[in-house]
């Protein structure tokens, strides 16, 4: 039996993420003057890339294949970067709300992989993997550097918020506490590690002394 996953909190979450990050990738493609149909592939690569890789990893069906509304909402997001200026998604403002879809991401992609019956490290690093790979897709495909190339912080606040999301929910379970309280603070730490590295411009320090890792 295919396990039971979403709940209406992991559903907002899941749709939420998928728009920022599908957003994310059709800007990317308008900064390069690409046709509507480059925006629309870069909007569907990077809003259903991490999660794609997170399914054939942990055996479940690929969830874009059996929910009509993901393609729609990339595709949506796609005639939105399309028919507004490049400008509005310029700044500061638009990478808190992709750090909002990278807490939200991982935080389904861990949640996700416990319901599969993964281990908990595993769960974990497909929470990871389903907040970052999207835009890794999206660089590569661009042909410009990663953003887990750059000094700063990214992978970490995925990293910590999926790491929260298990142990959240491991511990409710053993307490008898609902999951949502587990995403919850999950999200809200994931978020404001993102948001000061995004303010701040923290980066940790690499290999050689200098910053240059994720």
């Amino acid at each position: 039996m295919t396990p039971t996953v979403l709940t209406p909190i992991l559903d907002l979450l899941d749709l939420a993420g998928i728009a920022l990050f599908a957003l994310s990738g059709a800007v990317l493609a308008a900064r390069l003057n690409q046709t509507f149909v480059t925006m629309g592939f870069f909007a569907l690569v990077t809003g259903v890339g991490g999660g794609t890789v997170r399914d054939l990893l942990i055996g479940a069906p690929v969830f874009w294949m059996t929910d009509a509304w993901v393609a729609a909402v990339c595709l949506g997001t796609a005639l939105i970067a399309w028919f507004t200026p490049v400008r509005w998604w310029e700044g500061k403002g638009f990478d808190y709300a992709d750090g909002a879809g990278l807490a939200a991401y991982a935080v389904l992609g861990s949640a996700k992989a416990l319901a599969y019956g993964i281990p908990p490290v595993p769960a974990a690093l497909m929470g990871v993997i389903t907040g970052c790979v999207g835009g890794i897709i999206r660089d590569v495909v661009a042909g410009r550097p990663s953003i887990i190339m750059s000094p700063e912080l990214y992978v970490t606040p995925a990293a910590l918020t999926a790491t929260l999301s298990v142990a959240g929910m491991l511990a409710g379970h053993t307490l008898g506490l609902p999951d949502a309280a587990a995403w919850g603070i999950a999200f809200a730490c994931g978020f404001a590690l993102r948001s000061a590295a995004i303010h701040w411009e923290w980066g940790l320090p690499s290999y050689g002394g200098r910053q240059e890792g994720s």
